[in-house]
């Protein structure tokens, strides 16, 4: 949702964007833009209240700030958005000065390809545990330091290290939706505790003075010779102890008996937002780490385009080169710059969503410590998978302490034409004052017993029915559900492994590529358009790689989360 706040101060148009600038929400703000700019030629946007934007939000502002509108806002989203768009709009009219390098210059950067998250080479030499175990991605050791939290100077301290199994944890104490699961949980104990307590005896202590006067002549409704019209003033004192205690009460015993399941039910509900909010905090870790080397990536082909380039414009200075190889040169140079511009913003993006999740200080940067790499893991059997997942998956115990509650209910109001006994009584001092008061006492039993209910028993009976209906074709859904996820997920990950090791080869393949058009090139037996192609061949291969890994780590979490074990593989 998105909203858009007009306001003018001194001629000029303030618009202030606050939500997500998302979806059908970009057309509608492109309404208000459309309206501001007719009556006002220079107005200002304000970002600060923007906690996401989509590729065709980050257009429109683009277009806006492109046709004179100022862009404003304080905050990490609004700076970086500023920031990216200005810098994307006077990208064309920067001058990059490259460096001059020989061939061991050339040599290196041709290897710093090699360097990417998840090489072959790499992944065998460092072959992570599987899945199953407790180990998730490793990398260098850092822990989380909760008191940055709410530190206003948090930015001066530096970023937030954070391994996997840190913002898992995190998250896990300090996300609102685990904290609403917990105070839910609560509730229901207490619940438990008041349904218990209509089990147990009542006492109380009762002391009252009293004193009446009453109209005789409005009591009889009319008036006796001889008889005043009304009685007294009187009093009355009476003080002491009272109590009562259900006897035989099958209604309130099931009520308690459902009270109990209700918070074995909760714990269900609570361990499922656990499982969500770990696989949500995995899934945009992973995606951190996706963006952290689509970076690295990056970085490493513009070095690479820039060394192309400096060698074209070294040739052709020299005359054995012509200027048609170095434009080739200098335009994928500067098409690498800009896809090193989206991977930045994206890791950025990553970074913030993951900061939402850990419900962090806004202030707060984060650093992700771990490496993707991945590895061979066996075969997961589908039925084993399924039959696993069946048992160990919270949503499916919630549904069957529903059915039992619901049991419950319909026995319940079944035993309530049953009769009841309750014990009752007191013990007190009675008389007109204090002084003249002597011990009195009332013990009684009572039995009650229904005769007529209008239909209640029989509606609560039905409700009790239909709701036990309902729940069975809930856990049937349910538990298509769980078969579709867990065989997705066992398709994915073998899918993925394949990719991963396609994908290694592909890098392989096109670092020769690179190797022998630059050979090539120097040699004067080709021009540059076979060492452009093979830069974008690296390219491709590059964003292959790093797709097929992050697939990969997302199919293991996917799988993990359909069979329930989501806490027990990244929490511990």
């Amino acid at each position: 949702m998105l909203m858009v706040t007009t306001t003018e101060k001194d001629g000029t148009i303030i618009l202030k964007l606050e939500g997500r600038l998302a979806g059908p929400w970009v057309q509608e703000f492109e309404r208000c833009w459309s309206l501001a700019w007719g009556t006002c030629r220079n107005p200002i946007v304000d970002l600060t209240g923007l906690t996401f934007v989509d590729a065709a939000g980050k257009r429109l502002l683009a277009d806006i700030y492109a046709r004179g509108a100022q862009l404003t806002g304080v905050g990490l989203m609004a700076n970086s958005l500023s920031d990216d768009i200005t810098k994307t709009k006077d990208n064309h009219t920067r001058t990059l000065v490259g460096t001059k390098g020989g061939a061991l210059k050339l040599i290196l950067l041709l290897l710093l390809p090699l360097l990417c998250i998840g090489s072959d080479s790499r992944a065998q030499e460092n072959a992570p545990p599987q899945i199953g175990t407790n180990e998730t991605l490793t990398g260098q050791v850092g822990s989380p330091i909760p008191e940055q939290r709410t530190d206003p100077q948090a930015q001066q301290k530096g970023p937030l290290r954070l391994r996997l199994r840190d913002a898992v944890s995190m998250a896990l104490k300090e996300n609102p939706q685990v904290q609403i699961a917990n105070l839910n949980l609560a509730q229901s104990e207490q619940d438990h505790a008041i349904a218990r307590a209509g089990l147990l005896p009542q006492a109380g202590l009762e002391t009252l003075d009293r004193a009446m006067r009453f109209n005789l002549y409005a009591e009889f409704g009319s008036k006796f010779p001889g008889i005043p019209e009304h009685a007294g003033p009187f009093q009355f004192f009476q003080g002491g102890p009272n109590f009562s205690m259900p006897v035989l009460d099958l209604t309130l015993w099931r009520r308690w008996q459902a009270s109990h399941l209700g918070v074995r039910a909760s714990e269900a509900q609570q361990t499922t937002v656990r499982e969500q909010i770990v696989l949500l905090v995995v899934s945009q870790y992973l995606g951190g780490l996706r963006a952290a080397a689509a970076v690295t990536a990056a970085r490493s082909r513009v070095q690479l385009a820039q060394t192309f380039y400096d060698q074209a414009e070294d040739l052709q200075k020299q005359g054995v080169g012509t200027a048609i190889d170095t434009l080739r040169a200098n335009v994928q140079l500067q098409n690498e710059k800009q896809r090193l511009i989206e991977a930045e913003t994206q890791q950025k993006v990553a970074l913030y969503g993951l900061s939402r999740l850990l419900n962090l200080d806004p202030h707060q940067e984060i650093q992700l410590i771990d490496e993707a790499r991945f590895f061979e893991t066996p075969k997961f059997e589908a039925s084993q998978s399924l039959e696993q997942s069946l048992q160990t998956r919270p949503e499916m115990q919630a549904l069957a302490m529903r059915e039992r509650i619901a049991q419950l209910e319909r026995q319940g109001a079944s035993e309530s034409r049953f009769p009841t006994i309750s014990l009752a009584g007191n013990w007190a001092y009675q008389g007109l004052s204090a002084p003249a008061s002597i011990p009195s006492y009332i013990y009684q039993v009572t039995v009650d017993v229904p005769l007529f209910t209008s239909g209640r028993i029989r509606a609560q009976i039905a409700k009790a029915n239909l709701e036990l209906k309902k729940v069975a074709q809930e856990r049937e859904d349910l538990r298509s559900q769980i078969a579709l996820e867990v065989k997705t997920a066992i398709a994915q990950l073998e899918s993925a492994r394949n990719e991963v090791e396609v994908a290694n080869a592909g890098m392989k393949l096109a670092q020769e590529e690179v190797g022998q058009a630059l050979d090539r090139f120097q040699a004067g037996v080709a021009n540059n358009l076979e060492l452009v192609t093979a830069q974008d061949e690296l390219a491709r291969a590059n964003d292959n790689q790093i797709a097929a890994l992050d697939r990969y780590n997302q199919a293991r979490a996917d799988l993990a989360h359909a069979i329930g074990q989501m806490e027990t593989l990244y929490a511990q």
